[in-house]
């Protein structure tokens, strides 16, 4: 029996992922699956930097626009539709191919999701009180304490995920990060190649500068405001630039430091994901070059993919 083939393509914010990809699915008769958790919403076109319309009229993509920016979504539902999209692409002989830099959707995908824990409203409006009162900070202190492995897995910052890994191991005793060893991935019945971008880190940071210009150039500005104005999902609100362009539409700093900050902040998002995809062995990896072509990067990953070096 044939295995189902599955690409990923991964790699850090702003290396050009989308360019390549959609080079790639022309040659190996693929479609695109996003992989990215801030792609899921619809409206958030520029600050995303979703594939452009004229990409997805080449190659057609998958779980782009599927929510409104005031609804959660999570990795279950994430692993669910985007499984559901393999096997569509399956029937009709098409190959699936997941492009993007969340680490911990691509995850799912390839190593399944833990046993869920039972959750516990009561449990987790506390460490958000305490968290609102104390500081994200002290609860990742705790978190530490408690779950040195998860807390190495998780930003400081993220809130969210401190508290739901608090709340796992509140509610049973043990830490999230032995439960998610009891994953259950993608079988034997499946063929996958992973191949992650990546460059020197001085090009790299470069390109993620001059992506935050094109989206200022793109409407960004514009695009927020029409977000702030209804009601933004926590997740949803999670997407860089979100916080840095609220600050500046309310006054507290100039365009400019919105700016910085926005690049700041995507790099530093950037050193986040090479951190986490650098600890897959199974990641072939691409080193491109400056100036070097969307096309001319598909070409060396489909010789890859061939088994031609």
């Amino acid at each position: 029996m044939l295995k189902k083939k599955i690409i990923f393509l991964v790699g850090p914010t702003g290396i050009g992922k989308s360019a390549a990809a959609v080079n790639l699915a022309k040659k190996l008769n693929a479609e695109i699956i996003s992989c990215d958790s801030m792609q899921v919403y619809r409206g958030m076109d520029v600050i995303t930097s979703k594939a452009s319309l004229a990409q997805r009229r080449q190659v057609k993509h998958h779980l782009l626009d599927i929510v409104k920016p005031s609804e959660e979504y999570n990795v279950a539902r994430y692993r669910d539709e985007a499984l559901a999209a393999c096997e569509k692409l399956f029937k009709k002989g098409s190959l699936p191919l997941f492009v993007g830099g969340t680490g911990l959707y691509y995850s799912v995908i390839i190593d399944g999701l833990f046993p869920s824990a039972p959750e516990d409203k009561k449990i987790r409006a506390g460490l958000y009180r305490e968290a609102k009162a104390k500081g994200g900070a002290q609860l990742y202190k705790k978190l530490a304490k408690v779950d040195p492995i998860a807390a190495g897995r998780i930003h400081p910052n993220d809130t969210r995920r401190i508290i739901r890994a608090l709340e796992v191991f509140m509610l049973t005793g043990r830490p999230i990060s032995s439960l998610q060893k009891q994953r259950k991935g993608l079988g034997p019945e499946y063929e996958v190649k992973v191949f992650g971008l990546n460059t020197k880190r001085e090009l790299l940071y470069k390109k993620i500068d001059a992506r935050v210009e094109k989206m200022f150039r793109l409407g960004l500005i514009g695009e927020v405001k029409r977000l702030l104005k209804g009601k933004l999902s926590k997740t949803a609100s999670c997407a860089i630039g979100i916080k840095q362009l609220k600050e500046y539409l309310r006054g507290n700093c100039s365009l400019e430091e919105a700016r910085r900050l926005m690049q700041q902040e995507s790099r530093r998002y950037a050193k986040r994901q090479l951190t986490w995809f650098r600890k897959d062995e199974r990641i072939k990896w691409v080193n491109i070059k400056e100036r070097e072509k969307p096309a001319a990067i598909a070409n060396r990953i489909a010789l890859l993919i061939m088994g031609i070096k």
